[in-house]
């Protein structure tokens, strides 16, 4: 079997789906890490807060996009690669 063309759009798609799953663990990751240095250095205002839920809000959006946005690019520069050099080879068996 020799893979000529992917859909770009849909690559993109799930890759963006992805992503944003990634980017979810990563902004809880940094969230739970900022609120904890705050709180270990005794700063007692809102900004530890603040930046722990912008990181879970803005994080998997930014990640999605790019990634959707990345992926689509790739996409398609693969479908042209492989217009030229005629596709890659996978073994099924």
């Amino acid at each position: 079997m020799v893979i000529r063309r992917v859909g770009a759009l849909s690559c993109a798609k799930v890759a963006g789906l992805a992503y944003v799953i990634v980017g979810f663990v990563f902004g809880a990751c940094v969230s739970l890490l900022a609120m904890a240095g705050f709180f270990a250095a005794g700063m007692d205002n809102a900004f530890p807060a603040l930046f722990g839920t912008a990181a879970i809000v803005i994080l998997p959006f930014f990640y999605g996009a790019l990634g959707f946005v990345g992926t689509l690019i790739m996409a398609s520069l693969f479908n042209l690669v492989a217009g030229l050099t005629g596709g890659i080879e996978v073994d099924a068996s």
